[in-house]
């Protein structure tokens, strides 16, 4: 049944959440998508006050190859080189949630402000469609070993909404049990398309 629903997972203009989450949970063949949300990428710069920005539609091998000749050794010890090395075997680059067209039965976001922006787009875009979109938080910190926990964790959910045979009764009772076992707030809402 995993293939039968359509994923997606949103986080902030630093993708790594999303993209640690994609990676996993399309290793384990569920049909997902990634997405970033602000105006901008953002990757960890040689300070927190100085970040790397990328305009949305940047490829991965750009980003990869501006990271090199900016300081290789650097951005090779903070990890962002394997990262973007990843990042650019899943897909081409980063993709703005708030400029896709396709529809998803879950929308799983990272970031409680990001769920926020979830709800404020589709606020704005309007349901023309009626068809229901279950928007699922679980709060991820940002840095690589809480990515990898979180992806852990995320497919441990996803997992249990795609064994349901009747998810929009169940899954109050799959969202409540998963935060008893998982000791993590999830929030939920259901949204139209």
């Amino acid at each position: 049944m995993s293939s039968e629903i359509r994923y997606a997972v949103v986080c902030s203009s630093n993708m790594n959440r999303s993209m640690e989450a994609h990676s996993f949970l399309q290793k384990k063949g569920f049909n997902i998508r990634s997405y970033g949300t602000g105006e901008k990428i953002k990757i960890p710069g040689s300070s927190a006050k100085e970040p790397n920005q990328y305009p949305f539609g940047t490829s991965y091998d750009e980003i990869y190859a501006d990271l090199t000749s900016k300081d290789k050794a650097l951005y090779t010890k903070n990890g962002m080189l394997h990262i973007m090395e990843r990042n650019r075997r899943i897909k081409r680059g980063p993709e703005k949630f708030q400029e896709t067209s396709h529809q998803y039965d879950i929308i799983l976001t990272v970031e409680e402000k990001v769920y926020d922006q979830v709800l404020e787009d589709f606020s704005v875009r309007g349901s023309v469609l009626e068809k229901p979109v279950h928007v699922i938080n679980m709060n991820v910190v940002d840095n690589p070993e809480d990515a990898t926990i979180g992806a852990f964790l995320l497919c441990d959910l996803v997992q249990e909404l795609s064994n349901s045979e009747d998810l929009d009764n169940d899954i109050e009772d799959i969202i409540q049990e998963f935060e008893s076992k998982c000791e993590r707030e999830v929030l939920h809402t259901v949204l139209f398309y």
